[in-house]
């Protein structure tokens, strides 16, 4: 089969690799559709970020991919509750299910958390091979392959969310519409929340109009806080996406007493405000990261078969070959012509997304 191969800093090479076998308690995917993220970016472009390396720097060559949907292929060994053809998605992290996190039902933060893309091969090929605790059975919603695919990141956004203890009736704000950020908008509003949603890109803004955001905001036109105070809301939570700083900053001087502030992007540097503001403010500060496969996995799921089109999100699915030129490389210059890009590898030139159930 053909797979999209890491081997290091700006090597990802389209090759043939051996197709995986499911080993007892996995089952094999024939992949649909699988998509690309900031992570994937981040491991062609600055070296091995997340990705094993040894002492010496030597990376075992692994196959991309953790965002990935498509059918199962094979059952192994002691796999119930599975049947070939079934419509599945994967969560992509895999936990030890006994330690102390796990046993909470936190399972993103096992002490042996790894995930398939990363550590061990994923979803950028023909077909994979995966633990059969992480992979849901979709089928049942009738959702195509190629929106399937989006779950994984909506259930990161679905986790942020669920994080932020927003509820119906409150106001939020979400900073940076990208590939997580519109997905947040998109989770937020479910809540029944008002949402603002700030962003320097005015088509990034209108899709969050479509998303259902209340209002939008260019960054730099005006403040937030003034922004905040145009629209008569009382934001009690506030999502920072993009992990800028000057998101995090404008974010910090919209906060009012008591807000719940989710620094969802990554931030590079540290916060100029003292913590002792934080402090006598009470602010609630979120950590979030990936994803609860038993609750936030089929809530996403959910939440993708209430919207009836998710064409603007992805407007043409690439080939694997095209996955470097057309995919990897205008993410790491931030000019991704598509949210969420999306790679068939059964497919030798782009084409037009299924969404229509």
């Amino acid at each position: 089969m053909k797979a999209a191969v890491y081997r290091g800093m700006r090597d990802v090479q389209i090759q043939d690799w051996p197709a995986p076998a499911p080993a007892p308690g996995e089952v094999l995917i024939r992949i649909g559709a699988a998509g690309i993220c900031g992570s994937d970016a981040a491991e062609f472009s600055l070296g091995p970020q997340l990705i094993t390396q040894d002492e010496s720097g030597h990376v075992d060559p692994v196959v991309l991919g953790h965002e990935f949907a498509g059918t199962i292929e094979a059952i192994g060994e002691g796999v119930t509750g599975f049947e070939i053809g079934a419509r599945v998605v994967c969560g992509a992290g895999i936990s030890c299910g006994e330690c102390l996190m796990c046993r909470r039902g936190r399972t993103n933060l096992c002490s042996k958390y790894h995930t398939v893309g990363l550590h061990r091969d994923g979803g950028l090929a023909g077909f994979v091979a995966v633990p059969a605790s992480i992979v849901y059975d979709a089928t049942a919603s009738g959702l195509p392959l190629d929106t399937l695919a989006l779950a994984q990141p909506m259930a990161v956004a679905v986790h942020a969310v669920g994080r932020s203890g927003l509820t119906a009736g409150r106001d939020a704000v979400v900073v940076g519409v990208g590939g997580i950020g519109a997905f947040i908008t998109y989770a937020a509003v479910a809540t029944g929340a008002r949402v603002l949603v700030v962003d320097l890109d005015p088509a990034r803004l209108e899709l969050a109009t479509t998303l259902g955001a209340f209002a939008t905001l260019t960054a730099g036109e005006a403040t937030l806080s003034d922004r905040l105070a145009e629209l008569g809301m009382h934001a009690e939570v506030f999502f920072e996406v993009s992990g800028s700083a000057p998101g995090l900053d404008s974010v910090l001087a919209a906060a009012q007493p008591g807000a719940v502030i989710v620094p969802v992007g990554i931030q590079k540097r540290p916060p100029t405000e003292p913590l002792g503001k934080w402090t006598l403010r009470e602010y609630t500060i979120v950590g979030t990261v990936a994803l609860t496969f038993a609750t936030d996995l089929p809530e996403a799921v959910r939440l993708l078969g209430l919207r009836p089109d998710w064409t603007d999100f992805t407007r043409e699915v690439i080939p694997l070959e095209s996955l470097v030129d057309d995919g990897l490389e205008p993410l790491v210059a931030g000019h991704s012509r598509q949210i969420k890009t999306l790679v068939d590898p059964w497919i030798s030139a782009p084409r037009p997304p299924v969404h229509h159930s």
